[in-house]
């Protein structure tokens, strides 16, 4: 079965708008976790806008699943991950400005920071994935780093899929076949949703976790954050 991680950035997002504690984020965790899900996803921004670096130390004792921190490994960021050392941090070449992730890494060009940063995680025991697009040259550099793991960006998979364009996943599923045998394991997530998520799985072979939660929470306003995280595991099965 395929793990389910869930996304709490939004849940952030909705807190910092009123500038008090509600809905409180460590509850959250704490209740999707009650609810099945396998793990929880951050990605904080340098500006903070949603997840706070303080919330990534404060959900260290909350989540007792697989905890899976995001981002662009920039100085303050890999101090952070190294002191909490969380189950998973994927590496994101997020630009200090990016409203939502749109590209994976240059594993070619930047093949030698990635082995450098991704050393030092691995030192500190912490498993290291790598957000990546689909074109088979990044998929064979990436397992060059020394990273545990890719995270498929999965962006023009799901808007391929909205245009009945069920094709749109084979690129997908030749990246996942390279990369297991290549020795990788396979993660991915962005546009996820309960739509498209069970023909995803199903085509994608060796899919170990999915992380999702801009789809998730959204549908949650309408079928209840409980209802949706179970329709996901049911998906994923």
């Amino acid at each position: 079965m395929t793990k389910l991680s869930v996304n709490i950035n939004k849940i952030a997002t909705l807190r910092n708008s009123r500038g008090g504690d509600v809905p409180n984020l460590l509850q959250v965790a704490r209740d999707i976790q009650e609810f099945g899900a396998e793990g929880i996803t951050i990605h904080p921004r340098p500006d903070e806008r949603h997840i706070r670096y303080q919330d990534a130390y404060d959900l260290k004792s909350i989540v007792n699943t697989e905890y899976n921190i995001e981002g662009n490994p920039i100085d303050k960021f890999t101090q952070m991950v190294l002191e909490i050392k969380p189950t998973q941090v994927t590496l994101v070449p997020d630009s200090v400005d990016q409203l939502t992730s749109n590209a994976g890494w240059d594993t070619v060009k930047h093949q030698s920071y990635l082995q450098e940063v991704i050393a030092e995680f691995k030192n500190a025991g912490i498993r290291t994935s790598i957000f990546i697009d689909t074109d088979l040259k990044f998929i064979e550099a990436a397992a060059k780093t020394g990273a545990d793991r890719i995270e498929l960006y999965t962006e023009e998979f799901a808007t391929q899929y909205d245009l009945g364009n069920k094709t749109g996943v084979k690129a997908y599923t030749d990246a996942a076949i390279l990369a297991h045998n290549l020795g990788l394991g396979i993660n991915a997530g962005h546009d996820l949703s309960l739509d498209n998520i069970k023909f995803f799985k199903e085509n994608i072979p060796n899919l170990v976790e999915v992380s999702i939660g801009h789809a998730l929470i959204s549908e949650s306003l309408y079928l209840g954050l409980e209802n949706v995280v179970n329709m996901y595991l049911h998906r994923l099965q």
